[in-house]
């Protein structure tokens, strides 16, 4: 679990992604990958996403080594095993539960829920979860981490909506003390009149290059 929390911490740029066509999702993982992504956040929004999930894993073995796959959108504790029996490597669930924590702590698992309020995040905290997910991101703001933060100084942060793929969004969150970001939609929306998926390689370069600096 460690090791994958270092590698998030490494690599603070997550990709929220889901498609029902694995031909899709590949290319995106892969545009993604080319452009110094490292982490990636499949979610279980979609009738194909356990399958889907499990060829990524596969192209994952042979194509990018150092790339971290895990799911997002989990909700149960039955659905956190099939995954992990999958191979999933982290856990991102948009809620606090019990159960899942027991679960992932089992397993060696990282697990990171899902967080509104300084009491979800205190119960996640005693629960073990050494990253949570600031959800919804674009209701809380940079404002609510910077107010809480100081309550919480063992936890780390990481928003997930309400982030935009702009050097200003980029910046105000991590200078708000955020330790990585996620990125649904926002990343995902593909420039007019163009083909192929090269502007998401450019822009997931764009990202970490402003992450890095």
């Amino acid at each position: 679990m460690k090791n994958t929390l270092d590698h998030i911490l490494k690599y603070p740029v997550l990709p929220v992604y889901y498609n029902d066509d694995i031909q899709t999702c590949i290319e995106v993982v892969n545009a993604c990958y080319a452009g110094g992504i490292r982490v990636f956040e499949f979610v279980n929004r979609g009738e194909r996403a356990l399958g889907n999930f499990s060829q990524l894993l596969a192209y994952q073995r042979e194509n990018w080594p150092d790339l971290l796959l895990g799911i997002g959108t989990v909700k149960t504790a039955a659905v956190a095993a099939a995954y992990i029996e999958t191979g999933a490597e982290f856990i991102v669930s948009p809620v606090v539960k019990p159960e899942i924590a027991e679960l992932t702590l089992k397993r060696g698992i990282l697990w990171v829920p899902g967080c509104m309020t300084p009491t979800e995040i205190s119960i996640a905290e005693d629960l073990g979860a050494p990253l949570v997910k600031l959800f919804p991101g674009d209701t809380l703001g940079a404002g609510f981490l910077k107010s809480i933060r100081p309550l919480f100084p063992g936890m780390r942060f990481m928003p997930t909506g309400g982030v935009n793929p702009t050097e200003e969004s980029i910046a105000g969150w991590f200078d708000a003390g955020v330790s990585a970001v996620g990125l649904g939609s926002k990343l995902f929306a593909k420039p007019d009149g163009v083909t192929g998926f090269d502007w998401l390689a450019e822009r997931s370069k764009l990202l970490m290059g402003w992450v890095n600096s």
